[in-house]
């Protein structure tokens, strides 16, 4: 391949993986084309996109941004999932299709620069919150000491008004509030 041909795949791998913080290196041997092709089209569903990398050239674009920690995991016949809305949410998905189709590889993953290795890295991510879920929690533990204020500040008044209620039953029935000393 000459050095002008080389030059134009890195461009183009800076241009596609410029906002890109971290995906799923896999291995796609063995894999019929039917099966390929529905594995493929089904991530572009979910926004999920796969490249199969030369590795010397990845490595030269992947310097110096968040994908270069995937650089122990580019040897050898490679692919990278990325897109979506966060790299958590691609693992989960390559880890599903991984249980469906045998051929696939887990090689490894990462997000924002950290590294995550083999399969078990990959799962590991795939188990993480995303963004939104994190956040969700964060929410949901900052909302709870608020809520157990407020649940023990209306506390006393329901149980006043359980009582109150009570006895307004009971004076409506007919029967006598005997007085308590």
């Amino acid at each position: 391949m000459s050095k002008p041909v080389k030059e134009m795949i890195i461009d183009e791998y800076r241009r596609r993986f410029e906002n890109v913080d971290g995906g799923v290196i896999l291995q796609i041997r063995g894999m019929d084309a039917l099966e390929n092709n529905e594995f493929r089209n089904e991530l572009r569903k979910k926004s999920i996109h796969i490249t199969v990398l030369k590795n010397t050239l990845a490595k030269k674009a992947f310097a110096g941004t968040d994908l270069e920690a995937l650089f122990p995991a580019l040897k050898g016949p490679a692919a990278i999932a990325f897109g979506s809305e966060s790299p958590v949410d691609v693992a989960r998905e390559i880890v599903e299709w991984g249980k469906k189709v045998k051929e696939l590889e887990l090689c490894a993953a990462s997000i924002d620069g950290v590294y995550f290795d083999g399969e078990a890295g990959v799962k590991a991510l795939a188990k993480f919150p995303t963004r939104d879920e994190a956040q969700a929690t964060v929410v949901t533990l900052l909302l709870t000491p608020h809520r157990n204020i407020v649940g023990c500040a209306k506390s006393p008044g329901s149980k006043l008004m359980g009582v109150v209620k009570s006895l307004e039953e009971k004076l409506e029935s007919g029967e006598t509030i005997a007085k308590v000393g």
